[in-house]
């Protein structure tokens, strides 16, 4: 009984200091809490200036961002379902494993974007800017795979990846 006890009270020393570790590294920064995420769901973005930022898992769901730039912004897991990015300037930006489900992306710049593991389910992509775009593994519908292949070229310079591949374009 004796030897359960201590080894009781071993597992509580273990699980105290590490407690204490984890919460000392978020203070000298090892492990930083994502305090970058924020929620613009349903605001009025038009032409708003997000060019460069980490945004990672924000939401943008329902907002309006016509005109708005994006260019080279880490959009990593962000929401931006039912989204209005008409004519947006996303060109390099980083969409990896975002929810882009029925966004209006018409006449966007998406030059050497990368959409790989995005959720683009009845997206609106008509005029879009593809060139060097990245949409390995992401969900598209058949009609956007369409309007994506008429105009997919080039090669992009991160993930070195074509995106006629990406999009299994014929």
């Amino acid at each position: 009984m004796k030897d359960w006890k201590i080894s009781l009270d071993f597992r509580a020393i273990v699980v105290h200091c590490a407690i204490a570790l984890l919460v000392a590294m978020m203070g000298w920064g090892a492990i930083a809490p994502n305090v970058l995420a924020t929620d613009y769901n349903s605001e009025t973005l038009v032409e708003a200036d997000f060019s460069g930022r980490d945004l990672r898992d924000s939401s943008f769901d329902h907002a309006n961002m016509r005109d708005s730039n994006f260019s080279h912004a880490n959009l990593e897991g962000v929401a931006l379902f039912s989204a209005n990015l008409h004519r947006a300037n996303l060109e390099g930006a980083n969409l990896r494993n975002a929810t882009v489900g029925n966004a209006r992306l018409t006449r966007a710049n998406l030059t050497n974007a990368i959409f790989e593991g995005a959720f683009a389910a009845n997206s609106k992509f008509d005029g879009a800017i593809i060139d060097g775009a990245d949409f390995t593994d992401a969900i598209l519908s058949s009609q956007a795979e369409r309007v994506l292949c008429k105009v997919a070229q080039g090669t992009n310079p991160v993930t070195g990846r074509d995106t006629r591949d990406t999009l299994f374009c014929r």
